[in-house]
């Protein structure tokens, strides 16, 4: 069988701030996956009623969950605003170096404003 050149691997190429993105991207919707899934066993267990609500709300109010709750907000905020970079991108916007650090920035300032919102929103607003 002849050698055939073998694609570029991560090793190969200079790291950049773009191949970070992509990859937090991706860790994001794995993260929101997993989030979902909390989700639904939280709307599951309303379903069932008080009992099996009350149990469950038990360890979701736990500070660990406290904790993956503000990751997945987090990985919410990234993975919506890195969203837009990437439609711009398929829309034919943002293609340049400048506009690409740009953005980048951009996504990384927007995503810690709307994450510390969300969770000063979520867990320090006092509610009636």
């Amino acid at each position: 069988m002849p050698e055939r050149p073998l694609s570029p691997h991560v090793t190969v190429y200079k790291w950049a701030y773009t191949m970070t993105l992509s990859i937090l991207h991706r860790i994001s919707g794995i993260a929101l996956f997993a989030a979902f899934i909390v989700a639904v066993v939280w709307l599951t267990a309303a379903a069932f009623g008080a009992a099996t609500y009350a149990s469950v709300m038990e360890v979701l109010a736990s500070l660990d969950v406290k904790a993956l709750i503000a990751i997945a907000l987090l990985a919410l905020c990234y993975h919506f605003f890195n969203g837009l970079r990437h439609l711009a991108w398929d829309l034919g916007f943002g293609f340049e170096r400048t506009q690409a650090r740009r953005s980048a920035v951009l996504v990384v300032v927007l995503t810690l404003l709307a994450a510390v919102a969300l969770i000063y929103a979520l867990f320090h607003v006092s509610r009636p």
